[in-house]
């Protein structure tokens, strides 16, 4: 399929235009196999992560949908819901569509929690062709009876798995039953097993598959190495390290909150300019400084698991994982931020005496041993700083495993701004226990 041209699937001309001002003429693998289908009007489940290329892969068919159908005279409900994990999806998302219909007559918004119900109700109230959105704002409007589904035709469920995780089950059945069953239904998860099977068998019919899940290459192309390191002195190696200019586009992982915090102002304090996103933050406040690190006005951004979950941003040449995840998934979703896009890598773990279980149980997971930079452990192993992810993990060196299947090595977000839907046309409006309506971290 590698000479194939998007001119080549039929795609309505104003969309082939919206591409080519891109420089988007070959469809990446995912979109060849996936858009003949859905332009037939397909159920599909898409095994994927972001990177692929899906959301291109789901927006281009339902957009050439969409601009060739007329909705009934009067009709302000939308035809296209596409639901997603986090806010920072749903607007990566909204961005991208906006981009591809630019020469189109539709309209959309984006839907999510953290911010006032105002601007989101009076874009639904103007009317709206695509509504893209997190469940729990979702069903907030429809339960103040401010949106109705009635009138979709093309639903998509994107990062299945990822919604799952963080408890939306319940409020994912609730919303797929408000739509008509006479829908095109699409589900894309970067893995098919469990509770994410169940619910495509629930709600798809005779479904496409399409499957495109690269896992194991980008980790092959990331240079990993750790440091065993005291953990007061973390913050001095960091900042050592980053006397290296080659350390350009830094994202840096911390476990919780105030370590984010208490980090980012070390660096700013060491001249190193550096933001902090987490769940103690406002939306406004993780997308001013999202921007600003794709921007390259800040080199470092430090984050934690949930708040970076999904960040898709190019040019990241560095991760930095200052604390090591208590779950060894976490690790290949963090060290995917960078080698995007076929580019390289290179990922630097710091280990305390206190995370060396985890250091095993992601060297289990991936089916290798980190390099080793500077001297090995010293002293005895102390007990882990946190629950979950290897405290009881048995001593001694790490075993092959199998390469990680379909936990994806960094799927979802980036960045955007919320529209106001009608108003200008075509505007974009945690590893643990799941949570209900958990739409931040």
């Amino acid at each position: 399929m590698s000479d194939l041209t998007f001119q080549a699937l039929g795609l309505a001309e104003p969309i082939l235009r919206a591409l080519k001002a891109r420089d988007y003429e070959t469809p990446t693998p995912i979109q060849a196999q996936a858009i003949p289908p859905l332009m037939e009007g397909r159920d599909m489940i898409g095994i994927a992560q972001t990177g692929t290329g899906k959301t291109a892969a789901f927006s281009l068919p339902i957009l050439h949908a969409l601009a060739a159908g007329r909705p009934e005279r009067g009709a302000k409900g939308p035809r296209a819901l596409i639901l997603a994990p986090t806010r920072e999806l749903a607007i990566q998302i909204g961005e991208e569509m906006r981009s591809y219909a630019q020469h189109l007559r539709l309209f959309q918004t984006v839907i999510f929690g953290g911010v006032g119900h105002g601007n989101q109700i009076k874009a639904l109230q103007r009317g709206v062709d695509i509504v893209i959105a997190t469940p729990g704002r979702l069903l907030d409007h429809m339960a103040e009876g401010a949106l109705s589904l009635a009138g979709v035709t093309h639903l998509v469920l994107d990062e299945a798995d990822r919604m799952l995780d963080m408890g939306f089950v319940h409020d994912v059945r609730k919303i797929v039953r408000a739509t008509p069953k006479a829908r095109q239904t699409l589900l894309f998860s970067a893995t098919m097993e469990g509770e994410v099977a169940t619910l495509a068998a629930e709600f798809l019919k005779e479904p496409a598959r399409v499957e495109v899940t690269p896992q194991a290459t980008p980790v092959e192309r990331i240079r990993q190495s750790v440091r065993h390191v005291d953990g007061k002195a973390k913050t001095a190696i960091l900042l050592d390290l980053l006397k290296d200019r080659s350390l350009d586009k830094v994202i840096l992982f911390t476990r919780t909150k105030h370590r984010a915090n208490k980090v980012a102002e070390d660096l700013e304090k060491g001249g190193v300019v550096a933001d902090a996103i987490h769940g103690g933050k406002s939306q406004n406040a993780r997308q001013r400084a999202i921007k600003r690190f794709a921007s390259g006005s800040v080199r470092v951004l430090v984050a934690t698991d949930i708040a970076a979950r999904g960040i898709d941003i190019g040019g990241v040449t560095h991760v930095v994982n200052y604390d090591l995840p208590n779950e060894p998934e976490s690790y290949v979703h963090r060290i995917g931020r960078t080698a995007r896009a076929g580019a390289e890598g290179e990922a630097i773990s710091f280990c305390g005496a206190d995370e060396r279980s985890y250091l095993r149980a992601i060297e289990r997971l991936i089916g290798v041993s980190l390099a080793v930079v500077g001297e090995g452990p010293k002293g005895p192993e102390e007990a882990p700083p946190s629950r979950g992810g290897g405290g009881q993990r048995p001593q001694g060196r790490p075993q092959q495993a199998r390469k990680p299947q379909g936990e994806g090595a960094g799927r979802g977000a980036g960045q955007g701004k919320p529209g106001a839907g009608r108003g200008a046309r075509f505007g974009a409006g945690a590893p643990g226990k799941p949570r209900r309506r958990r739409e931040y971290a």
